[in-house]
C-alpha cells in the first residue's frame, strides 16, 4: 500500500496548496515520474487512478508504454537528442517537456510535418544559469521567440524548469518565480496562451504549486528511493 498512501498524502498537499495560493482545485496535474521502477509499479500507481506518467529515458519509455493500460498519458521529461525525434514523435508522447534549443524544435518541427502531426511540447528554461542544465536562458528564450512560435507543425503549451538544489522547499521559490514571470512576458508578446508549467518535484511541489505550477513532477516521493544500479 505504500505507493496507494504516498499518491493520497501528495495529492492532499497539492489540494492544500492551491487553497493557499487562491486557485481552483485540480488546477494542478500531477506527473507520476516512473523512470527506473517497474511496470509492477507503475500499475500500483494506475490502480489508484493515476493516469499521467513521466520518462525520463526514451527507450525504457518505449519499453513500458505497451505494457500498460491505452488510458494513460505520457510525458517525455528528459532530455532528447535529436536523432532520436522520430522516434520520439512515432511513440505518440503527450507532451515532450524538455525542448532545450532552436535547433532540437526545429528537428521536431520538420519530422513532425513530415508524419503529419502535431507535437506538443514545452520550452525548458535554466533559470539559475547553471552551466551544466540544459535549456534557454530567459534572455535566449525572448531572443529566439520569434522564430520558434514560426515553426509550424509543433505546439508549445508552455515552459518548464529543474531549479538547482536547495537545502529547503522555499528556496527553490525564486526560480519558480522566474519562470512564472517569464510566461506571463511571452504571452503578453503574443500570440500563444502558454497554458502550461511544470515545475517542482518531489522535494519542492507544493512551492512550485503556490508560484503557478499546473504541471509537478513527483517521483521518489510516490515510489520509494529509486535504484540506478540495476
Amino acid at each position: 500500500m505504500y505507493i496507494e498512501d504516498q499518491l493520497g498524502e501528495i495529492r492532499a498537499a497539492i489540494r492544500a496548496a492551491e487553497a493557499r495560493a487562491g486557485r481552483p482545485a485540480g488546477s494542478v496535474a500531477l506527473l507520476a515520474v516512473s523512470k527506473t521502477f517497474p511496470v509492477s509499479d507503475i500499475m500500483h500507481a494506475y490502480d489508484d487512478g493515476q493516469r499521467l506518467f513521466g520518462e525520463n529515458r526514451l527507450q525504457e519509455a518505449i519499453e513500458k508504454m505497451p505494457q500498460m493500460p491505452q488510458d494513460c498519458e505520457w510525458h517525455l521529461i528528459g532530455p532528447l537528442q535529436r536523432n532520436k525525434v522520430r522516434k520520439a514523435l512515432e511513440r505518440g508522447f503527450a507532451l515532450i517537456e524538455a525542448v532545450d534549443s532552436v535547433k532540437l524544435a526545429e528537428a521536431i518541427s520538420r519530422i513532425a510535418g513530415e508524419l503529419g502531426v502535431v507535437a506538443r511540447v514545452l520550452l525548458e528554461v535554466n533559470v539559475d544559469g547553471e552551466e551544466s542544465k540544459h535549456g534557454f536562458t530567459p534572455e535566449g528564450l525572448q531572443a529566439a521567440w520569434d522564430a520558434l512560435v514560426a515553426l509550424p507543425h509543433m505546439e508549445i503549451a508552455g515552459l518548464m524548469c529543474i531549479p538547482a538544489p536547495t537545502e529547503t522547499p522555499e528556496g527553490a521559490r525564486p526560480a519558480f518565480a522566474c519562470l512564472r514571470g517569464l510566461a506571463e512576458a511571452l504571452r503578453a508578446r503574443g500570440p500563444l496562451p502558454l497554458p502550461e508549467l511544470s515545475m517542482g518535484m518531489s522535494h519542492d511541489y507544493a512551492v512550485a504549486v503556490e508560484e503557478g505550477a499546473t504541471i509537478v513532477r513527483v517521483g521518489s516521493a510516490i515510489f520509494g528511493k529509486r535504484n540506478y544500479t540495476s
